[in-house]
């Protein structure tokens, strides 16, 4: 349970909360947009920036939402005080306007997407992002008085003393100037204020200290006047919500002196009048500054009043003085004494109900968790003291036959840091002499560890008499192959069969992948003859004799090579560096040329028309939307002159 606000966030102000959140905008999608783009990129843009603005108006909103407390989750002291504080109706209208603004920042931004949808040009789409980020500031601007108050609700807050409503809590109450913080300064650390006049404590204020190993805290309250419940100031309602609500053990403190300016009668007054709020915790009456006086100094009345308080046993009196410290750590411990025996009584179901069935039954479950065993057969086993425990003597500083202790011996022989312990002395060896060896890993070639069990000698003969009974039976001269068992050779068989097959599926496989997308041309297909080619080309047109007379030239060419090589045996058929002819030469540097692309591959000049008619006819569409092209001039898009030129000045901030 939260019981410190140290880490609630600052919360800006209106004009702080929208220049944090339209510069994080400006930031994250600075303004790239140009007229020529297309409209669908402009609605993309502007819808973007309207929902990323949005989204960050209501991140921060719930997380100032998120970092207060909420009054229905946290304990009643905690409730009653924030109430008595900072009014909880006020604190919840503030959180409620909040809430309230960023859901009708969220219903902003989703009507004016709806809009942005239909935007029809730049303009538009500009303007209705305008209007959206302008009713978004319009709305964050009136949310000026919440953000202020909130943000001194944290600031008190954080101001506030940690206390945890369910430790070990001592609460020191009673009249002002009675001495509530010179005792909460002596028992603990706490820098508390203290002075001669009244109302010098205004808040809470908490102490930690320790006792018994354990961490007690202690709370000092403003001083209480004795009037109604409805004309008690904040300071007064501090000290009330923290009797009522916080399980602890109250001190209320008496000054029989009267130098805090109260009579004794008005203070047993006060005590009548807040008694009902010390219902089912532990009360003690603190008599203090018993150095002026003390109960038995009274007169018999106030001593009758005094010892009326007493009567009904539940209320314990404790007497103390601040100023000469008398019987100040004795109220602590008594006071912590008793806190802590309750406290462990309502832990196993003795106290804390009225529900004497039900104290029984947590008890009983307390008691079946726990198992005595007995001795079987009904036998009663004495009890047994050995003789050395009975006349052992009793260890006396002062009587020199004592049995001398570990640092005893170590202040003999020089103190800490000279003397060093030996842990050897009190091994049990057959030998005492034994206790000084160091003891070695190896010994007469073998490991010392191995010998550890006490039967290893047995062991070891054992496997000395198997070793030699299998030598003998000639177990160690048969070869590999005569011992290899015949399922092995089996074995490997069958993994060979297993590993081929495995390779055949891939190989298939990437096969089968290698030609999904190739078209499966049979072989007798693929040759064509030079009639068949001629025919082609004149059917389309073209002049088909000097490509015949190349094709039977080089086909006789090669042929008479490829003859001559072979006849004379001084020629290689992959020599590349055989002189070529002039007719040949003449060839090849014609492919090389290269050739008119306009009419390449038309065949006349309607043919050529069609195709220029029909490029022009593509670029029409993209000439009337006007897209930019591969021809089109490059325009980067420019970027917002603050981000990149240097710090800010301190000018206006109506560009966004």
């Amino acid at each position: 349970m939260k019981t410190t606000w140290k880490d609630i966030a600052p919360v800006p102000t209106s004009q702080e909360f929208l220049d944090i959140v339209l510069s994080r905008t400006q930031r994250r999608l600075p303004t790239q947009i140009r007229a020529g783009f297309k409209i669908s990129r402009i609605r993309a843009f502007y819808t973007r920036k309207v929902k990323y603005t949005s989204e960050t108006f209501t991140e921060k909103l719930q997380a100032i939402l998120d970092g207060f407390p909420r009054l229905q989750d946290i304990h009643p002291f905690h409730k009653d005080l924030l109430n008595t504080l900072y009014d909880s109706d006020h604190f919840r209208i503030a959180l409620g306007q909040l809430s309230t603004a960023k859901h009708l920042i969220e219903t902003v931004a989703r009507d004016y997407v709806r809009l942005l949808k239909y935007g029809q040009s730049l303009f538009q789409c500009k303007q209705l992002k305008r209007a959206a980020l302008g009713r978004m500031a319009t709305i964050c601007k009136r949310l000026k008085d919440p953000l202020l108050y909130l943000e001194q609700v944290r600031q008190h807050l954080g101001r506030l003393p940690s206390i945890d409503p369910n430790t070990r809590t001592l609460l020191i109450c009673g009249y002002p100037n009675v001495g509530k913080s010179s005792f909460l300064k002596g028992i603990s650390r706490a820098d508390v204020d203290i002075q001669p006049y009244a109302f010098t404590t205004k808040s809470l204020f908490v102490g930690h200290f320790d006792y018994k190993m354990l961490r007690f805290q202690a709370i000092d309250t403003p001083g209480i006047l004795d009037h109604p419940l409805e004309e008690m100031n904040t300071i007064e309602m501090q000290s009330i919500t923290a009797i009522a609500h916080l399980r602890s053990a109250i001190l209320y403190f008496f000054d029989l002196s009267e130098q805090c300016g109260y009579s004794v009668s008005a203070q047993i007054a006060l005590f009548n009048s807040i008694k009902p709020l010390f219902s089912n915790k532990l009360v003690f009456v603190v008599i203090n500054k018993i150095d002026l006086r003390k109960p038995e100094d009274l007169e018999p009345e106030l001593q009758e009043q005094l010892q009326g308080l007493l009567k009904s046993g539940e209320v314990e009196m404790l007497q103390l003085s601040c100023a000469t410290t008398e019987g100040l750590m004795q109220v602590r411990n008594a006071a912590c004494d008793r806190l802590l025996a309750l406290r462990n009584a309502e832990k196993l179901g003795k106290a804390g109900t009225t529900d004497a069935s039900q104290a029984t039954g947590r008890l009983g479950d307390l008691i079946r968790r726990i198992h005595v065993a007995q001795p079987l057969g009904g036998v009663t086993r004495e009890v047994f003291i050995p003789e050395a425990a009975k006349n052992k003597m009793k260890y006396d500083k002062d009587d020199p036959n004592r049995p001398k202790l570990e640092r005893d011996i170590e202040e003999e022989m020089g103190g800490p840091g000279v003397y060093n312990i030996n842990l050897k002395k009190n091994y049990l060896l057959d030998n005492s002499e034994w206790k000084e060896d160091k003891i070695p890993e190896f010994l007469n070639g073998r490991n010392v560890y191995d010998f550890i069990d006490p039967e290893i000698e047995a062991k070891l003969a054992a496997l000395e008499a198997e070793e030699e009974k299998l030598t003998a039976e000639g177990f160690y001269d048969q070869s590999d192959d005569d011992v290899e068992d015949i399922e092995d050779v089996e074995i490997r068989y069958k993994a060979e069969l297993i590993r081929e097959k495995r390779q055949l599926i891939r190989n298939e496989a990437r096969m089968r992948k290698s030609l999904k997308n190739r078209a499966m041309i049979p072989r007798s297909r693929k040759s064509k003859n030079l009639s068949e080619m001629e025919s082609s080309l004149d059917a389309l047109g073209l002049d088909t004799t000097n490509i015949a007379a190349r094709a039977r030239s080089q086909s006789r060419g090669r042929s008479v090579l490829r003859g001559r090589s072979e006849g004379t045996g001084d020629g290689d058929a992959m020599d590349v560096d055989r002189p070529m002819s002039l007719s040949q030469r003449a060839k090849s540097r014609g492919r090389s040329q290269s050739t008119n692309r306009r009419d390449d591959g038309v065949t006349n000049e309607a043919a050529r028309t069609q195709a220029e008619r029909l490029l022009k006819l593509g670029q029409k569409k993209m000439n009337r939307m006007a897209r930019q092209g591969e021809a089109d001039r490059h325009t980067p898009a420019s970027l917002s002159k603050h981000l990149l030129m240097g710090k800010r000045g301190i000018g206006k901030t109506n560009r966004r």
